[in-house]
């Protein structure tokens, strides 16, 4: 997603425009790696020298809700990157060294649809984890 797009959802949704709005979606827009709040405080402190995490946290929570951002665990911490524009079905391998994201365009759903007959299925995520090329190579 752009910043331009994540912007009209948030005035959309009720949001104002805020300079530390900004900022953490410049950051999230500048990657395609997936962020967490620490990586957003240790850049915004500078600027921000009374920025905490709370605030971070708490506009983080607001994109994922109005559907900016994604959100995801690795290594029991919450991790966030910008929404996909992709309109199809896909998923993503994220390397654990370097943060780059793969999508993946095979869906394993159908698999499980066998397994689960009579259930109804609300929603799924599927990500996978480990090393991309360039890390494997580097160690």
């Amino acid at each position: 997603m752009n910043i331009t797009k994540a912007w009209e959802i948030l005035k959309e949704s009720g949001f104002k425009k805020t300079d530390k709005r900004e900022q953490i979606l410049d950051m999230f827009e500048r990657t395609d790696k997936y962020l967490t709040a620490k990586d957003l405080l240790l850049v915004m402190k500078k600027d921000y020298p009374g920025m905490s995490y709370d605030t971070i946290y708490r506009n983080l929570s607001t994109f994922v809700e109005v559907g900016i951002l994604e959100e995801t665990e690795l290594t029991g911490e919450r991790h966030f990157r910008m929404h996909c524009e992709t309109e199809h079905h896909h998923h993503h391998f994220i390397c654990m060294v370097c943060g780059h994201i793969k999508e993946v365009h095979h869906c394993p759903m159908e698999l499980i649809y066998e397994q689960l007959p009579g259930y109804e299925i609300g929603e799924h995520k599927f990500e996978i984890y480990g090393k991309c090329p360039n890390c494997m190579t580097a160690n």
